[in-house]
């Protein structure tokens, strides 16, 4: 007699887990869990490069800043700040750097905004184009931007004889207040069209055609429908116009060297001078100077929340 078929079935894991032991499910269950655990911190380690090089470069010299500020002959002391209250010639370098900062970032503003509206109009293919080369023109700054100016606005500048000859500019003067001005607008306009490129996307083409059938002339529609509309936008580009003039220090130095007053051409002078080496108080310059900028950041991070478009 031939002997019983038998056929065996695998055992269920999960019947099988459930019935396994309590230390042993536990034990099952964080083997399982490690790879993903690892697998999550795994992004975390590309970014210790960034942390170092942030740490080193920013965070350093920062901290660097803030102790020196207060520091006089190893003490604790308020001196450095008191010495630039008292000084009229510190408080002249703060009073130059905001009004450039001011009227270059106005007039860039203004510039880009034009500039802006007539490149939305433009086919696509000569926007991407525009684009481009205003990407390429946010970067030409310092030491070049200064020598294309003194070849092109400088005494003997190629477009500054021109426009004498023509009778169209009479005592101009690149080494002066207006000639910073213009020095300092050139380069906010590209930076100024980069940041107001995206705003105007806010804006719907139909608005245009219904302001229009209402009876809205262009510059109504313009008053009344895309100003309120980009106007988080051209508040938070104008504050960021405002941060880069008064951080700006390779161009104009290589245009006036130390004879405009700035309080970034001051804070070179006190810590690379020849004459005259004061790193604490120059840390004391770039603590109020970083004071500054904090403050027209926090303004432009609350004008961005508050912004309609995003």
């Amino acid at each position: 007699m031939s002997e019983p078929l038998t056929v065996t079935f695998p055992p269920d894991s999960s019947l099988s887990q459930a019935h396994a032991p309590r230390h042993l499910r536990n034990k099952a269950s964080s083997v399982a869990a490690k790879p993903a655990t690892w697998r999550r911190a795994l992004p975390l380690l590309w970014l210790l490069p960034f942390a170092l090089l942030f740490g080193l470069f920013q965070l350093a010299p920062m901290i660097w800043v803030m102790v020196n500020a207060f520091q006089v002959d190893g003490h604790w002391s308020l001196a450095n700040f008191q010495e630039i209250i008292d000084s009229p010639f510190y408080l002249q370098s703060f009073t130059n750097s905001i009004d450039l900062a001011l009227w270059s970032s106005l007039l860039g503003l203004l510039i880009a905004l034009a500039g802006t509206a007539a490149l939305r109009q433009v086919p696509g293919k000569l926007q991407d184009m525009v684009v481009a080369f205003t990407t390429m023109a946010s970067n030409f700054s310092g030491v070049p931007l200064a020598f294309a100016f003194i070849v092109l606005l400088g005494m003997n500048g190629a477009l500054t004889l021109l426009l004498q000859e023509a009778g169209i500019v009479e005592g101009f003067n690149l080494y002066s207040r207006s000639g910073l001005i213009v020095l300092y607008t050139y380069f906010q306009i590209p930076l100024a069209i980069l940041l107001l490129y995206p705003a105007f996307d806010g804006l719907q083409e139909d608005w245009r055609d219904a302001a229009a059938l209402l009876g809205a002339r262009p510059w109504q529609y313009w008053l009344r429908v895309v100003l309120p509309v980009l106007t988080p936008a051209l508040l938070g580009t104008f504050i960021i116009l405002l941060a880069n003039a008064l951080g700006a220090y390779a161009s104009t130095f290589a245009l006036m060297t130390s004879n405009y007053n700035l309080v970034t051409i001051q804070i070179s002078a006190l810590v690379a001078g020849d004459i005259f080496l004061e790193p604490q108080l120059a840390a004391a310059l770039s603590l109020l100077l970083m004071i500054i900028l904090l403050l027209v950041t926090a303004v432009n991070q609350w004008i961005i929340s508050r912004s309609r478009y995003e």
